[in-house]
This record gives structure tokens, C-alpha cells and sequence, in this order.
């Protein structure tokens, strides 16, 4: 039988961090990591499951002795920021609500979603529930993907694909996708997709390259090596 594992728990300590950053003793480690739980899913149900959708692919939060750090990964960070800082300033004081903190948040921007194997998966979801064909969802986004700059895409549906009457799995592998390989930059989505015939599974792998071909990438658009001049008229 096929072996099968997370992969970015797969690279975690080697080429991936952590998404919780924080030490405590042995009797507070159990509270926290509850505590953690229960913030990721109070974002995720605040902003990913009503409108206005905005799109947050991961949370990661970090912890001091005095203060609680919650860094939001999203594709729309106006709609998390809000007029003039009002959202985020209204989903601060409901985080220290939730916890009885001091809470600190910080928006990341995703600048390019058809690279983000979350958002590739929750935007398949989106056209599932409106009864697209799932044939041509799947296309449809693994060519985003791959024209994003992706080198390979792998995307998995499980369930009553198309309301038919018995579950079945559904691969499209799109380029290449070594899973295996721990210096492979690999971005993993997984989504739950609640249909009127049952729920169905989502799951993506999007291969970015190495870890060295995507740092120097982000290197080059953070110093602006190799963009075009604009043309003199």
C-alpha cells in the first residue's frame, strides 16, 4: 500500500518552518496548542466561509511572554484590512476576546494565488457548489496554474463527484510533481467542499521548483532584477 504523508509536514525541520512559533512548559503546552486550534478556525470561519471572501491560505502565529502574534497569508488583504484599518482592528479586539490576550495582527500579501495550492482548492470548491463540470474546473485551473508559473500541478477529488450515485476519485496531474524529493517547494491545499449530494475532498499539489529557484526568484522581484525598462516614446 501507498505511503501516504502531509508534505509540508513531510519538510518541516529541513526546508520548512513552523506555522506556531512559541515554547512553553509542559502544563501550559496542551492549553496552547488548543488555543492555536481554536484561533485558526475562528479566522478561518470569519473570513473564508462568509462573504466578503478574503481569501487567507495560512495562519501563523507566534508567541512572547506578553504578547500573542497572528500573521494572516492572504490574496485580498484590503478586504481583511478593511476602511481605514477598521476590520483589522475589529478581528484584534475579537482575537483578545477569544483568548484574554494582548493580540498583534499582521497581514502578508499572496501575490500570486494560482500558485497558492489553498486557494487553487478553495477556488475548485466555489465552482463545485454552483454545479460546474469538474472536468473543466480542473483544467481550467491547472492551466492558471501552470501559466502562473507552476511547474507541475496534481489536483484529487473523492466523493459523489457530479451527484452520481456512487463515490469515486477523480486525479488530474498536470507537469511534474516530485513528492518524494525534500528540496521540492511543494504547496499542499486540502478543502472539504459541502454539496446538497455529500461533501466532497479536495485535494492539491502545486510543485513552485526547488527551494533555491524560488528564493532566487524572490530575491530578483524584491530587488527588481530582470524587469522590463519601459519603453521610450
Amino acid at each position: 500500500m501507498g505511503q501516504k504523508i502531509h508534505p509540508h509536514g513531510f519538510r518541516v525541520g529541513v526546508t520548512e518552518g513552523w506555522n506556531s512559533r512559541w515554547f512553553a512548559p509542559k502544563k501550559l503546552f496542551g492549553e496552547l496548542l488548543i488555543e492555536d486550534q481554536k484561533i485558526r478556525k475562528f479566522v478561518d470561519d470569519k473570513l473564508n466561509r462568509q462573504p466578503p471572501y478574503a481569501a487567507v491560505a495560512r495562519v501563523e502565529i507566534e508567541r512572547t511572554r506578553e504578547e500573542l502574534k497572528v500573521l494572516l497569508h492572504t490574496a485580498r488583504p484590503g478586504v481583511v484590512i478593511g476602511p481605514k484599518g477598521a476590520e483589522v482592528d475589529k478581528l484584534r479586539n475579537e482575537l483578545e476576546d477569544l483568548t484574554g490576550r494582548k493580540v498583534k495582527v499582521e497581514i502578508a500579501e499572496i501575490g500570486s494565488p494560482d500558485l497558492n495550492a489553498q486557494l487553487v482548492a478553495e477556488g475548485i470548491a466555489e465552482q463545485l457548489k454552483k454545479r460546474a463540470s469538474f472536468r473543466r474546473v480542473l483544467k481550467q485551473k491547472a492551466d492558471a496554474s501552470r501559466n502562473a508559473g507552476a511547474k507541475g500541478i496534481k489536483i484529487q477529488l473523492s466523493g459523489r463527484i457530479g451527484g452520481a450515485e456512487i463515490a469515486r476519485v477523480e486525479k488530474m496531474i498536470n507537469g511534474s510533481i516530485p513528492l518524494h524529493t525534500l528540496q521540492a517547494n511543494i504547496s499542499y491545499g486540502q478543502v472539504h467542499c459541502r454539496t446538497p449530494y455529500g461533501i466532497i475532498g479536495i485535494k492539491v499539489w502545486v510543485y513552485l521548483g526547488t527551494y533555491a529557484e524560488t528564493d532566487a526568484k524572490a530575491a530578483a522581484a524584491a530587488s527588481g532584477v530582470g524587469q522590463r525598462r519601459p519603453r521610450r516614446r
